[in-house]
């Protein structure tokens, strides 16, 4: 059987387990708790010298990780339903958008990291902050962990953060639905997974006035369609906060 380390907030881990529902495949469920940053433990470190989630284990002991690159895996394995374009330029145009994504995971972070990170950041005393930032492979993810320690973001980085998510993702989206059915042509692919996690988040919390008919009625109608599909139930991506 198939292992996930995941978290369940975390948005890469919910693409990964959008992309196992839609497949119908189940997997044995090993839960990261990110506050104590188990992700950076020598044991996890083996598995991934990246020191994120979500990681996946085949069934012959290898380990995958990096959302994009599971899901590209799992689709090429086991292939129905596909979840790629049959075309080469259709399945660039979809790489294209899981990588525009992607760039946007610091927008994200600012508004993410608010909630169970930083209540337990806040408490670290400076030594113990400086141990756990040792051990973090990544210097973006440093400079998040002490943001969030240290550094609450302001008021105007998160309106920031918040004007680049409507502006690079639905605005985008809504222009490019205009033309196509999906994100990457007429048919539903891991381009759409992978913004899942990010419009969840904008419908949310962020700025849940713009999936709206009246703001982006394609991206609210794209969103509708996504959350009843069957598979949007099984990878249980619920409510951030709470």
């Amino acid at each position: 059987m198939l292992t996930l380390y995941h978290g369940w907030k975390s948005s890469a881990s919910r693409r990964v387990r959008l992309c196992l529902a839609e497949k119908g495949l189940t997997f044995e469920s090993k839960v990261i708790d990110l506050t104590k940053m188990e992700h950076h433990a020598p044991a996890f470190l083996k598995l991934n010298p990246n020191g994120v989630i979500p990681l996946l284990i085949l069934e012959d002991g290898r380990s995958l990780y990096e959302s994009g690159t599971i899901c590209e895996y799992i689709d090429e394995t086991w292939p129905e339903p596909p979840l790629r374009p049959a075309d080469a330029y259709g399945r660039a145009e979809m790489r294209n958008w899981i990588r525009h994504v992607d760039g946007l995971i610091g927008n994200l972070i600012i508004f993410n990291w608010a909630h169970s990170m930083a209540k337990v950041a806040t408490q670290w005393s400076d030594a113990e902050l400086a141990e756990k930032l040792a051990k973090v492979p990544s210097k973006e993810r440093r400079e998040a962990w002490l943001r969030t320690a240290r550094k609450p973001y302001t008021e105007e980085e998160r309106q920031e953060a918040r004007t680049k998510l409507k502006v690079g993702l639905v605005d985008r989206m809504e222009e490019t639905l205009r033309h196509t059915s999906w994100l990457a042509g007429d048919t539903y692919s891991l381009a759409d997974i992978g913004a899942v996690p990010f419009i969840k988040r904008i419908d949310e919390e962020i700025a849940p006035e713009e999936i709206t008919p009246a703001k982006h009625p394609r991206v609210a109608a794209w969103w509708t369609a996504i959350q009843s599909r069957p598979a949007f139930a099984t990878a249980k991506i619920g409510p951030f906060t709470g």
